[in-house]
Order: C-alpha cells, then sequence, then structure tokens
C-alpha cells in the first residue's frame, strides 16, 4: 500500500514544533513540569544512559533508574531471581551530579520499579537506551531496550526506545568511551520534545528510534516499519560436548533485498534515522472473519 496509508499520522512529527517549557529559562510557566523516566538496558554506568540524561534534562525533570548491571537482551522479561534491591547513587556527569537508581533487576522490572515506587507521579514519558548497538528487524522483542518501552506502554505511559548502530562488533556490550552517543542525543531530545508536545495516535504505544552509524544532526529520518528480517543471526560458540558451557552469539546478515522496502532495516543500509511506531497490541492486522472461515475448514 501507499506509504500515505501506511502512516496516516507521518505529518504528526513534521508539522508540530518543540515545545517551549517556560521554566527552563527561568521563566514563569503555567505548564506542570514534565516528568521523564530514562532508563537502559546497559546499565547504569552506561555512556548511552547520560547522553540521553543530558539531552532530555531541558525537557524536563529526568529521573533515572536503570539496571545496575549489564541487562541486554533481557526483552520485556521479569526474571523471579531478580533482588529487586534499589541502590540510591551520585553519578557525575560533565559538572553536574545526578541523584541516580540502580535497581537489581530487568529493564523491564527498573520500569516497574521506578513507576510503582521511585516516582511520585507517574511519568510523562519512559526513554530506554542510548543502547549500544542497533535493535532492528524481528529481534526487538529481544531486546531489552524495547523491552523497557512496552513495559512503559503496559502501565499507560508512552515510551521510546533509542538505538545507535556500532562500526566495531566488540562495542555492543562495552562501555566504549570511542563511540559518539552525541548524534543519538540529539535524535533523542527531538522526538521526545514532540511526543511531548503532542500525544502520539491510537494504537501507538511507542517510537522506536534507530541511528545508522557516522549519523550527524542533520541526517535525515523517515518513518518506517519493522522488518520482518532476522537481523541477527544466530550461531552457537561452543568448544567441548554438550556437557560443557556453551554461548550463544549472532552475526548480522542482511541485504538490501532481504530488508523490505520502507523497514527499520532498509533505513539503516542507507544511513538513515528510522523512526519505527510499534504497538504492544500484537494481534495480526488480519480479516479476522476470513481467518475463522479458514479455521473453520
Amino acid at each position: 500500500p501507499p506509504r500515505s496509508t501506511l502512516f496516516p499520522y507521518t505529518t504528526l512529527f513534521r508539522s508540530c514544533s518543540l515545545p517551549d517549557f517556560g521554566y527552563n529559562r527561568g521563566m514563569t510557566s503555567p505548564r506542570r513540569r514534565r516528568q521523564i523516566l530514562l532508563t537502559n538496558d546497559d546499565g547504569i554506568l552506561s555512556p548511552g544512559l547520560w547522553a540521553a540524561a543530558a539531552a532530555l534534562q531541558s525537557l524536563g525533570f529526568v529521573t533515572v533508574a536503570a539496571p545496575r548491571r549489564q541487562y541486554s537482551s533481557a526483552g520485556r522479561s521479569l526474571p523471579i531471581d531478580s533482588d529487586g534491591i534499589i541502590e540510591r547513587r551520585t553519578v557525575t556527569v560533565g559538572d553536574q551530579d545526578w541523584e541516580v537508581f540502580a535497581i537489581g533487576g530487568s529493564p523491564a522490572q527498573a520500569v516497574m520499579h521506578a513507576v510503582l515506587e521511585i516516582m511520585p507521579t507517574p511519568p510523562d514519558l519512559v526513554v530506554s537506551g542510548i543502547n549500544y548497538g542497533e535493535n532492528a528487524g524481528s529481534g526487538v522483542t529481544i531486546s531489552g531496550t524495547v523491552g523497557a518501552a512496552l513495559e512503559a506502554a503496559s502501565l499507560g505511559i508512552p515510551g521510546m526506545a533509542v538505538s545507535l548502530q556500532l562500526q566495531n562488533a566488540d562495542d555492543y556490550l562495552s562501555y566504549s568511551r570511542a563511540v559518539d552517543f552525541s548524534t543519538a542525543a540529539h535524535f533523542t531530545q527531538l522526538f521526545a520534545a514532540r511526543i511531548l508536545a503532542q500525544p502520539l495516535p491510537p494504537d501507538v504505544d511507542i517510537l522506536k528510534v534507530e541511528v545508522p552509524v557516522n549519523a550527524t544532526p542533520e541526517t535525515p529520518w523517515e518513518l518506517t516499519r519493522q522488518s520482518r528480517h532476522r537481523y541477527y543471526v544466530p550461531l552457537v560458540r561452543r568448544t567441548d560436548g554438550w556437557d560443557q558451557p556453551a554461548r550463544l552469539d549472532a552475526r548480522i546478515d542482511v541485504t538490501p533485498e532481504t530488508a523490505g522496502q520502507n523497514t527499520d532495516v532498509h533505513a539503516l543500509l542507507r544511513r538513515v534515522v528510522s523512526v519505527t511506531p510499534l504497538s504492544i497490541d500484537l494481534t495480526s492486522r488480519t480479516d479476522l472473519t476470513a481467518l475463522q472461515s479458514r479455521l473453520n475448514g
């Protein structure tokens, strides 16, 4: 179908300007100060998290609550062995000290603890990221970055999941300082501001933002579908028999032909920022009457 049919709200983000919260310049504003919850799946000390915090602080009060350790690939899991301990910490970013909350749990559990225990009122927006590595294609349900945003959506709070494509495979589970998050921070602020300025349309619960490697603030962005392609192809790292430990790993395997037009994967291949609207409703958008007839034989 034509793009206008797939995305009737395409003009939403292009038409609304960044919100002007007067309190940021010491002015009196009748508006309540916006509350933003920031989390991630790379852990409380991730430079990507703090790049997002610095970018979001001009939009409202930012509460940072994230797993106390690296917790990638957790999806929206709620492990029963998480201890749920909440540690207050002070993290210095530039010349500013932040009181933050390191949580013993998954990214989704960090969102739950923050909303149910830490924040006095529910946040206006939950931002998850900025992730070390892209979360594209059918692997989005594996992503802890996306999982945290989906947990927010399940609580009725709009969410954003922001990820930065990496060039070096060794950086995915690292805190590499060689990774430049400045452009991803720019787009984090841009879309967070626009969500706060105007609510997302019905059936759009989160925005998944993928920033290509080497992007700049001038890099174009476009609304995309989630690709059905398996972006990360699984493989097993095993050196001995089945009775010995092994590790599941993955490699990237994608071409323009397999990515699918107008998808998140296709946008990354073209070095365009991908913005994918996702719904927590996983029901297939099919004709249910026709499907029932088929299943009835």
